[in-house]
């Protein structure tokens, strides 16, 4: 992309940070900054540029990808340095609470947009295309602008406040990946002799056998509807078992 491109920060070079600058690098001048040295020699193998927090920060797009255990203080340390009229987005897998830390966080001179991509580099390893992202305004008059932008990659957008977001992703994203979690503790599971069922319950286990434990507790722990999701689940499973053991 030519040095005339709009430059676009990074906050975060991990795998799905890498998967989103590999499908924004060809409208975007992308800038990372992430303290990690393994991130950092991956950015250098990508021909990525490092910056400092500040110059990221400065950026007129700053994409905060980073884990979300630590994104309330990093939009603490970013606010003095962001820009009027900059866009600040962030990519968690929970929404209440991210738009609350970076409303508060941010400059009102500044936009703010929550997303939520509903894939990871597992799933999107044939491409994005047809793959959803959901869109959260937290505020800003350019969400739309936004949205037009996500659907030129091929990608189906949602539009939801972060309260609707939570509460469908409690079930969508909470449970799928608990009962994944205690599957995979169940190997070696029978690779052989299967029911198409059978098939597409690994097909899923393997979809996110990849992410992070820390990912994991995010999506279990930071929204506020999965206790409430997790109780129901494990009040049915109990039923279920009594009746069986009965």
């Amino acid at each position: 992309m030519t040095s005339t491109a709009p430059r676009l920060a990074l906050f975060g070079f991990g795998s799905f940070g890498r998967l989103a600058a590999k499908h924004l690098a060809p409208y975007f001048q992308i800038l990372v900054h992430d303290p990690s040295p393994a991130a950092q020699r991956q950015a250098r193998r990508w021909n990525v540029e490092i910056a400092s927090l500040e110059e990221a920060a400065a950026c007129p797009i700053v994409v905060l990808a980073a884990p979300v255990g630590g994104l309330q203080d990093l939009a603490r340390r970013i606010a003095p340095h962001v820009r009027p009229r900059a866009l600040v987005i962030d990519v968690a897998s929970v929404k209440l609470k991210p738009a609350a830390w970076l409303d508060a966080a941010i400059p009102a001179h500044a936009d703010v947009i929550g997303t939520h991509p509903l894939f990871g580099p597992q799933s999107a390893r044939r491409g994005i295309a047809d793959l959803e992202v959901v869109v959260c305004p937290v505020r800003s008059r350019r969400s739309d602008r936004v949205v037009r932008f996500l659907r030129t990659l091929g990608l189906k957008v949602s539009v939801a406040t972060p309260d609707e977001h939570d509460r469908a992703l409690a079930v969508v994203q909470g449970l799928t990946h608990m009962i994944a979690k205690v599957l995979s503790g169940l190997e070696p599971l029978p690779r052989e002799h299967t029911t198409k069922s059978y098939d597409l319950m690994l097909e899923g286990i393997g979809l996110v056998s990849g992410d992070t434990d820390e990912l994991f507790l995010a999506i279990e722990r930071d929204n506020p509807y999965g206790a409430e999701v997790r109780a129901r689940f494990f009040a049915e499973i109990d039923t279920l078992r009594k009746r069986l053991e009965g």
